[in-house]
């Protein structure tokens, strides 16, 4: 990849924000405050840290309720990230039974360049990015600690959703091409598959021959992006459709860019993974 497309990808995955959670002057202790999650706090043994789970349970949600629900996990889920921008939109979609209810757990981030990329062997990578390279860990992290806490504390059922934008999607698309067992779904948006000068892409067939046994359903979309991230994308989107048991949804959004497509593109996916009737949709 030339130095310019570099800098431009680099810039587009910089701009969220990585605050920490912490207490909000915004909300005095005298005040009474808006629930809308809970928080779980792990010590992670695959990441040697202390990672944090933002939780959204649907209404009417019940401990003791012999109801069960589906989970849907978004990467960058800090509280100033995405998570409740997913939960919101999960809730809005509730109220109008467009989207089963779900759990939503967002996986706040403590360093998504590292948790989230594979080791690269590019130099401008290893220098823009110089703790890049933990996905495995991270990966490790949600198969053995993240998924079986929920599991084991909430009230689920065995439907998963994973969702990733931009380094979140290229986490996303390397959960599903190395451990595509993990989760049911996948909502992938503007994924940086540039990273490593493509070197996931240009192994792609490598990895489903790998897995052969793959019905997952995935949906891809993009915005207004460099044009190398269009390339990558239509390369993954291509391989993922000569897999006769896997079921596809690709749309490229040019009104949106890099920082506004997220809520488009989840509302989209979820409208093709949970399509409603005719009857209901003429309403």
């Amino acid at each position: 990849m030339q130095r310019p497309i570099f800098l431009i990808c680099v810039w587009c995955i910089l701009v969220t924000p990585l605050h920490a959670q912490q207490v909000d002057a915004r909300y005095p202790k005298d005040k009474e405050v808006f629930p809308f999650g809970v928080v779980e706090h792990l010590d992670s043994k695959a990441l040697n840290e202390k990672r944090s789970l933002n939780i959204y349970l649907p209404q009417g949600y019940h401990p003791d309720s012999v109801a069960t629900y589906p989970t849907i996990y978004v990467l960058d889920g800090s509280a100033h990230e995405d998570f409740p921008h997913i939960a919101g939109l999960a809730q809005f979609m509730n109220m109008y039974s467009l989207l089963p209810h779900a759990i939503v757990v967002g996986i706040a981030n403590v360093d998504r360049y590292r948790d989230f990329t594979y080791p690269s062997n590019d130099p401008e990578d290893k220098k823009h990015l110089p703790t890049q390279g933990g996905s495995a860990a991270f990966i490790r992290f949600l198969e053995t600690e993240v998924q079986p806490f929920i599991q084991q504390h909430y009230k689920t059922n065995d439907h998963q959703t994973l969702i990733g934008q931009s380094m979140g999607g290229l986490l996303a698309t390397e959960v599903l091409l190395k451990s595509p067992q993990l989760f049911d779904d996948y909502i992938i948006v503007s994924p940086s598959l540039w990273w490593d000068q493509q070197k996931m892409i240009n192994d792609i067939n490598t990895y489903l021959q790998a897995q052969p046994n793959m019905q997952q359903r995935i949906a891809v979309a993009l915005g207004k992006e460099h044009p190398v991230m269009h390339e990558v994308a239509d390369k993954l989107v291509a391989a993922l459709r000569e897999q006769e048991k896997l079921t596809v949804f690709y749309q490229t959004m040019p009104e949106e860019n890099h920082a506004t497509i997220l809520h488009r593109a989840v509302y989209w996916a979820f409208e093709q993974l949970h399509p409603q009737p005719k009857e209901k949709q003429d309403e």
